[in-house]
Protein backbone atom coordinates (compact mmCIF):
# COMPACT_ATOMS: atom_id res chain seq x y z
CA UNK A 1 0.00 0.00 0.00
CA UNK A 2 1.43 3.37 -1.02
CA UNK A 3 1.64 6.16 1.52
CA UNK A 4 0.71 8.63 -1.22
CA UNK A 5 -2.16 9.08 -3.63
CA UNK A 6 -0.90 11.08 -6.58
CA UNK A 7 -1.18 11.50 -10.30
CA UNK A 8 2.49 11.06 -11.21
CA UNK A 9 5.08 8.38 -10.57
CA UNK A 10 5.04 6.97 -7.01
CA UNK A 11 7.05 8.90 -4.45
CA UNK A 12 9.53 6.82 -2.41
CA UNK A 13 8.73 6.77 1.27
CA UNK A 14 9.02 4.48 4.28
CA UNK A 15 5.83 3.13 5.75
CA UNK A 16 5.60 2.19 9.42
CA UNK A 17 5.64 -1.59 9.93
CA UNK A 18 2.49 -3.22 11.24
CA UNK A 19 4.18 -4.52 14.39
CA UNK A 20 5.04 -1.04 15.70
CA UNK A 21 3.31 1.56 13.55
CA UNK A 22 6.40 3.78 13.83
CA UNK A 23 9.52 4.21 11.66
CA UNK A 24 12.33 6.72 11.25
CA UNK A 25 13.37 8.27 7.93
CA UNK A 26 14.96 11.36 6.40
CA UNK A 27 11.74 12.74 4.91
CA UNK A 28 8.27 11.21 4.67
CA UNK A 29 8.35 11.72 0.88
CA UNK A 30 11.22 12.32 -1.51
CA UNK A 31 12.41 15.89 -2.01
CA UNK A 32 11.46 17.21 -5.43
CA UNK A 33 8.64 14.72 -5.93
CA UNK A 34 5.16 15.76 -6.99
CA UNK A 35 2.57 16.89 -4.46
CA UNK A 36 1.04 13.87 -2.74
CA UNK A 37 -1.42 13.07 0.01
CA UNK A 38 0.18 11.59 3.08
CA UNK A 39 -1.59 8.63 4.71
CA UNK A 40 0.47 8.75 7.92
CA UNK A 41 1.57 11.27 10.51
CA UNK A 42 5.06 12.72 10.00
CA UNK A 43 7.22 14.66 12.44
CA UNK A 44 10.00 16.41 10.51
CA UNK A 45 12.76 18.31 12.30
CA UNK A 46 15.16 20.45 10.27
CA UNK A 47 18.67 20.09 11.68
CA UNK A 48 20.40 22.26 9.06
CA UNK A 49 18.54 24.22 6.47
CA UNK A 50 16.76 25.57 4.90
CA UNK A 51 14.12 22.98 4.14
CA UNK A 52 11.53 24.13 1.63
CA UNK A 53 8.21 22.51 2.48
CA UNK A 54 4.72 22.99 1.11
CA UNK A 55 1.91 21.67 3.30
CA UNK A 56 -1.68 22.08 2.13
CA UNK A 57 -0.46 24.68 -0.39
CA UNK A 58 1.18 26.90 2.23
CA UNK A 59 4.89 27.35 1.56
CA UNK A 60 7.35 27.24 4.46
CA UNK A 61 11.07 27.88 4.61
CA UNK A 62 12.18 25.86 7.64
CA UNK A 63 15.41 26.86 9.27
CA UNK A 64 17.40 24.73 11.72
CA UNK A 65 15.31 23.72 14.71
CA UNK A 66 11.96 24.00 12.93
CA UNK A 67 9.55 21.14 13.55
CA UNK A 68 6.71 20.18 11.20
CA UNK A 69 3.83 17.90 12.14
CA UNK A 70 2.23 16.76 8.89
CA UNK A 71 -1.03 14.90 9.34
CA UNK A 72 -2.76 12.18 7.33
CA UNK A 73 -4.61 13.52 4.30
CA UNK A 74 -2.55 16.68 3.98
CA UNK A 75 -0.99 17.59 0.64
CA UNK A 76 2.78 17.76 0.96
CA UNK A 77 5.80 18.52 -1.21
CA UNK A 78 9.46 19.17 -0.35
CA UNK A 79 11.75 21.26 -2.52
CA UNK A 80 15.26 20.45 -3.66
CA UNK A 81 17.88 20.46 -2.37
CA UNK A 82 16.54 19.56 1.05
CA UNK A 83 18.20 20.58 4.27
CA UNK A 84 19.34 17.94 6.74
CA UNK A 85 16.35 16.49 8.56
CA UNK A 86 15.25 13.82 11.00
CA UNK A 87 11.76 12.45 10.52
CA UNK A 88 9.54 9.93 12.25
CA UNK A 89 6.34 8.68 10.67
CA UNK A 90 3.58 6.88 12.53
CA UNK A 91 0.25 5.47 11.50
CA UNK A 92 -3.08 6.98 12.55
CA UNK A 93 -4.95 5.16 15.29
CA UNK A 94 -1.79 4.40 17.22
CA UNK A 95 -3.13 6.14 20.33
CA UNK A 96 -6.67 6.10 21.65
CA UNK A 97 -8.67 9.34 21.99
CA UNK A 98 -8.13 9.48 25.77
CA UNK A 99 -4.73 7.80 26.01
CA UNK A 100 -2.61 10.97 26.08
CA UNK A 101 -3.76 13.69 28.51
CA UNK A 102 -4.85 16.83 26.67
CA UNK A 103 -3.89 15.47 23.27
CA UNK A 104 -5.60 13.38 20.59
CA UNK A 105 -2.92 12.84 17.92
CA UNK A 106 -5.47 12.05 15.18
CA UNK A 107 -7.43 15.23 15.89
CA UNK A 108 -6.72 17.59 12.93
CA UNK A 109 -7.37 20.55 15.22
CA UNK A 110 -4.49 19.56 17.51
CA UNK A 111 -1.22 21.38 18.22
CA UNK A 112 1.58 22.30 15.79
CA UNK A 113 -0.72 22.89 12.83
CA UNK A 114 1.89 25.37 11.62
CA UNK A 115 5.70 25.05 11.78
CA UNK A 116 6.94 25.01 15.36
CA UNK A 117 10.20 26.55 16.55
CA UNK A 118 10.80 25.12 20.03
CA UNK A 119 12.94 27.03 22.50
CA UNK A 120 15.25 24.02 22.89
CA UNK A 121 15.31 22.15 19.56
CA UNK A 122 18.13 19.91 20.78
CA UNK A 123 15.63 18.14 23.04
CA UNK A 124 13.53 17.21 20.02
CA UNK A 125 16.60 16.33 17.97
CA UNK A 126 17.81 13.89 20.62
CA UNK A 127 14.35 12.39 21.12
CA UNK A 128 13.68 11.89 17.40
CA UNK A 129 17.19 10.54 16.80
CA UNK A 130 16.73 7.90 19.52
CA UNK A 131 13.24 7.11 18.29
CA UNK A 132 14.39 6.66 14.69
CA UNK A 133 17.31 4.47 15.79
CA UNK A 134 15.13 2.30 18.03
CA UNK A 135 12.60 1.83 15.23
CA UNK A 136 15.25 -0.25 13.45
CA UNK A 137 15.47 -2.62 16.42
CA UNK A 138 14.36 -6.20 16.71
CA UNK A 139 10.62 -6.47 15.99
CA UNK A 140 8.56 -7.50 18.97
CA UNK A 141 6.26 -6.40 21.75
CA UNK A 142 9.02 -4.88 23.89
CA UNK A 143 10.42 -2.73 21.09
CA UNK A 144 6.92 -1.69 20.03
CA UNK A 145 6.11 -0.60 23.60
CA UNK A 146 9.39 1.32 23.82
CA UNK A 147 8.65 3.15 20.56
CA UNK A 148 5.12 4.05 21.67
CA UNK A 149 6.48 5.38 24.96
CA UNK A 150 9.11 7.50 23.22
CA UNK A 151 6.64 8.83 20.65
CA UNK A 152 4.09 9.67 23.33
CA UNK A 153 6.75 11.71 25.15
CA UNK A 154 7.58 13.65 21.98
CA UNK A 155 3.92 14.38 21.22
CA UNK A 156 3.21 15.50 24.78
CA UNK A 157 6.27 17.74 24.68
CA UNK A 158 4.90 19.31 21.49
CA UNK A 159 1.60 19.84 23.28
CA UNK A 160 3.32 21.72 26.11
CA UNK A 161 4.92 24.19 23.69
CA UNK A 162 1.53 25.69 22.86
CA UNK A 163 -1.09 27.33 25.06
CA UNK A 164 -4.22 25.31 25.75
CA UNK A 165 -6.36 24.99 22.64
CA UNK A 166 -9.50 25.54 24.70
CA UNK A 167 -8.97 27.83 27.71
CA UNK A 168 -11.08 26.93 30.71
CA UNK A 169 -14.45 28.70 30.60
CA UNK A 170 -14.22 29.71 26.95
CA UNK A 171 -17.58 28.53 25.67
CA UNK A 172 -16.83 29.58 22.11
CA UNK A 173 -13.64 27.52 22.13
CA UNK A 174 -15.43 24.36 23.20
CA UNK A 175 -18.23 24.92 20.69
CA UNK A 176 -15.83 25.55 17.82
CA UNK A 177 -13.74 22.48 18.68
CA UNK A 178 -16.85 20.29 18.54
CA UNK A 179 -17.88 21.95 15.28
CA UNK A 180 -14.47 21.31 13.70
CA UNK A 181 -14.49 17.65 14.68
CA UNK A 182 -17.98 17.11 13.30
CA UNK A 183 -17.05 19.01 10.14
CA UNK A 184 -14.14 16.65 9.50
CA UNK A 185 -16.61 13.78 9.38
CA UNK A 186 -19.48 15.51 7.64
CA UNK A 187 -18.14 17.88 4.99
CA UNK A 188 -18.48 15.36 2.11
CA UNK A 189 -22.18 14.95 2.94
CA UNK A 190 -23.36 18.46 3.78
CA UNK A 191 -22.26 22.07 3.54
CA UNK A 192 -25.29 23.35 5.45
CA UNK A 193 -24.44 25.03 8.75
CA UNK A 194 -27.97 24.21 9.88
CA UNK A 195 -27.17 20.50 9.75
CA UNK A 196 -24.09 20.89 11.95
CA UNK A 197 -25.93 23.08 14.40
CA UNK A 198 -28.72 20.50 14.71
CA UNK A 199 -26.24 17.67 15.30
CA UNK A 200 -24.41 19.68 17.97
CA UNK A 201 -27.62 20.80 19.65
CA UNK A 202 -27.06 24.51 19.19
CA UNK A 203 -28.19 27.33 16.92
CA UNK A 204 -26.61 28.59 13.72
CA UNK A 205 -26.01 31.86 15.51
CA UNK A 206 -24.05 30.06 18.23
CA UNK A 207 -21.83 28.31 15.67
CA UNK A 208 -21.27 31.53 13.78
CA UNK A 209 -20.39 33.43 16.96
CA UNK A 210 -17.91 30.71 17.96
CA UNK A 211 -16.36 30.59 14.48
CA UNK A 212 -15.95 34.37 14.33
CA UNK A 213 -14.40 34.43 17.80
CA UNK A 214 -11.82 31.75 16.98
CA UNK A 215 -11.09 32.36 13.28
CA UNK A 216 -12.66 35.62 12.16
CA UNK A 217 -14.69 33.57 9.68
CA UNK A 218 -18.39 32.77 9.76
CA UNK A 219 -19.51 29.17 10.27
CA UNK A 220 -20.53 28.96 6.60
CA UNK A 221 -17.12 30.23 5.52
CA UNK A 222 -15.42 27.64 7.76
CA UNK A 223 -17.44 24.87 6.09
CA UNK A 224 -16.69 26.16 2.59
CA UNK A 225 -13.00 26.58 3.45
CA UNK A 226 -12.80 22.91 4.45
CA UNK A 227 -14.55 21.70 1.30
CA UNK A 228 -12.36 23.89 -0.92
CA UNK A 229 -9.20 22.62 0.80
CA UNK A 230 -10.18 19.02 0.13
CA UNK A 231 -10.99 19.90 -3.47
CA UNK A 232 -7.52 21.39 -3.92
CA UNK A 233 -5.92 18.32 -2.34
CA UNK A 234 -7.75 15.93 -4.65
CA UNK A 235 -7.15 18.00 -7.78
CA UNK A 236 -3.44 18.41 -7.06
CA UNK A 237 -2.58 14.92 -5.89
CA UNK A 238 -5.00 12.33 -7.30
CA UNK A 239 -6.04 11.11 -10.76
CA UNK A 240 -9.73 11.73 -10.06
CA UNK A 241 -11.48 13.71 -12.79
CA UNK A 242 -12.97 17.10 -11.95
CA UNK A 243 -16.45 15.55 -12.02
CA UNK A 244 -15.32 12.76 -9.69
CA UNK A 245 -13.80 15.24 -7.24
CA UNK A 246 -17.09 17.12 -7.24
CA UNK A 247 -19.07 13.96 -6.57
CA UNK A 248 -16.75 12.95 -3.71
CA UNK A 249 -17.46 16.32 -2.12
CA UNK A 250 -21.23 16.09 -2.56
CA UNK A 251 -21.76 18.10 -5.74
CA UNK A 252 -24.27 16.37 -7.99
CA UNK A 253 -23.37 18.46 -11.05
CA UNK A 254 -19.85 19.35 -12.25
CA UNK A 255 -21.01 22.86 -13.09
CA UNK A 256 -22.03 23.47 -9.49
CA UNK A 257 -18.66 22.24 -8.27
CA UNK A 258 -16.89 24.43 -10.83
CA UNK A 259 -18.76 27.52 -9.70
CA UNK A 260 -18.04 26.75 -6.05
CA UNK A 261 -14.34 26.16 -6.68
CA UNK A 262 -13.94 29.33 -8.76
CA UNK A 263 -15.68 31.37 -6.09
CA UNK A 264 -13.36 30.00 -3.40
CA UNK A 265 -10.02 30.06 -5.25
CA UNK A 266 -10.42 32.38 -8.23
CA UNK A 267 -9.54 29.55 -10.63
CA UNK A 268 -11.46 26.83 -12.39
CA UNK A 269 -10.70 23.26 -11.25
CA UNK A 270 -8.89 22.64 -14.54
CA UNK A 271 -6.75 25.76 -14.19
CA UNK A 272 -5.79 24.80 -10.66
CA UNK A 273 -4.88 21.23 -11.65
CA UNK A 274 -2.78 22.46 -14.56
CA UNK A 275 -0.42 24.13 -12.12
CA UNK A 276 0.53 20.66 -10.85
CA UNK A 277 0.41 18.56 -13.99
CA UNK A 278 2.64 21.01 -15.86
CA UNK A 279 5.48 20.69 -13.36
CA UNK A 280 6.40 22.14 -10.02
CA UNK A 281 3.68 24.48 -8.80
CA UNK A 282 4.47 28.16 -8.58
CA UNK A 283 2.46 30.94 -7.06
CA UNK A 284 -0.22 28.57 -5.85
CA UNK A 285 -3.35 30.45 -4.88
CA UNK A 286 -4.56 30.12 -1.35
CA UNK A 287 -8.08 30.21 -0.06
CA UNK A 288 -9.93 33.38 -1.01
CA UNK A 289 -11.38 35.28 1.90
CA UNK A 290 -14.35 37.22 0.52
CA UNK A 291 -15.75 39.95 2.68
CA UNK A 292 -19.20 38.88 3.73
Amino acid sequence: MSALIQHTEPTPTRLPPDWSGIIGCVLPVAAGAATGLLSVHALVLTTSGPLFAEVDFDEHVCGPGTLLWIRPGQAVRFGEPPGDTIAVVFRPGLFGPEELPGLVPDDPTGPARTPLTPSDPQVFRDALTHLAADSEGEPGAVTAALLRHQLAAVLLRIRTTEPPIDPVGQVEGRTFERFQRRLEEGYPQTRRVEDYAAELGCSVRTLTRASLALTGRTAKQVVDDRVALQARRLLAATPLSVAEVGRVLGFGEPTNFGRFFHRETGLSPGQFRARFTAGAPSGIPGQRHPSE
